[in-house]
């Protein structure tokens, strides 16, 4: 395989790893602090899409809509905690399992209604438009450039936040021991409403910065919602850190494993039986990381500290 061939593949899937990244990194905070299964965490990613796409038609220009998308994710997100979540809190895991389910439910139909079934499209800003050079005379979208260093960014902004600030301390302790916390005197039910707000953003804004490369649909938060689940799985509840390496090696092994396993298969295998039985073995390359990561270290790779 040529290098410059490779090179795009590693990028795509360092991109494709950083926007699992911006959804994992609230929905490890809400499991690991609240202790809460949210599987609408998906749904935040979907509306943040839609959010997008719709200042974006209004105001003419990518970034203003980005810019507008950003808060009203966030206000969006605390509506649902408020009006639905909050009262979740203190019941088992199945209830939360079953009341966030049928967000999903609900919140698809209802894009549909606001919306329309059919997908839409956000064009790529003209400014991130075109492509660089690489090896070899392949290229690569800016945009995608773009996404990358937005999500390493952000990564860098939370590393700091969580670990040099105050509200920071709080979530980390929270995380390792969320009653010890409230009996210290400090207001958790604010601490909870900050996190799940701010998980509720980083999905959104991640919903946001794949509209001009995805198709913007009901339901598109389905599939991403279960491979977040992955990355924090193997990365360690509660843990920033480990859902950033998590999201960037399943990123890069789903990437590759995708563009490689038909290659691979070609050698024992006629050309159209190795395509067919690659892709569907190359889906299967994350889980069994995930299993083998659970029979070496059941909390994950990077557990946060309890």
């Amino acid at each position: 395989m040529p290098l410059s061939l490779f090179l795009v593949q590693m990028l795509n899937g360092l991109q494709f790893g950083l926007i699992l990244f911006l959804i994992a990194a609230g929905l490890t905070l809400v499991f690991g602090v609240m202790d809460f299964i949210n599987l609408a965490h998906g749904v935040q990613y979907m509306v943040g899409a839609y959010l997008a796409a719709m200042f974006t038609a209004l105001t003419g220009n990518f970034l203003f809509g980005l810019l507008l998308a950003l808060p009203t994710a966030l206000a969006f997100g605390l509506f649902l905690e408020v009006l639905i979540f909050r009262k979740l809190y203190e019941r088992d895991h199945l209830d939360q399992v079953l009341a966030t389910f049928g967000v999903i439910i609900t919140l698809n139909e209802a894009v549909k209604i606001l919306w329309g079934a059919a997908p839409l499209s956000v064009p790529v800003p003209e400014i991130l438009s075109g492509s660089i050079p690489l090896i070899g005379g392949l290229r690569y979208p800016i945009y995608r450039i773009a996404i990358i260093v937005a999500g390493l960014a952000v990564g860098l902004l939370l590393y700091i936040l969580v670990n040099r600030t105050k509200v920071g301390m709080l979530v980390r302790a929270g995380a390792s021991n969320a009653p010890m916390v409230a009996a210290l005197g400090v207001n958790i039910r604010l601490l909870f409403t900050f996190v799940f707000g701010f998980g509720a953003m980083l999905a959104g804004f991640a919903g946001a910065m794949v509209t001009p490369i995805l198709s913007v649909e009901p339901g598109m938060g389905d599939n991403v919602l279960i491979l977040a689940f992955v990355v924090i799985v193997i990365g360690g509840i509660g843990s920033v850190r480990g859902a950033f390496l998590a999201a960037l090696l399943i990123g890069v092994v789903d990437t590759l494993g995708r563009f490689m396993a038909p290659m691979l298969l070609s050698a024992i295998l006629d050309p159209s039986t190795a395509s067919q039985t690659g892709r569907a073995i190359a889906p299967m390359l994350i889980y069994v990381l995930m299993a083998v990561t659970l029979c070496i270290r059941p909390a994950g790779l990077f557990p946060a500290k309890r």
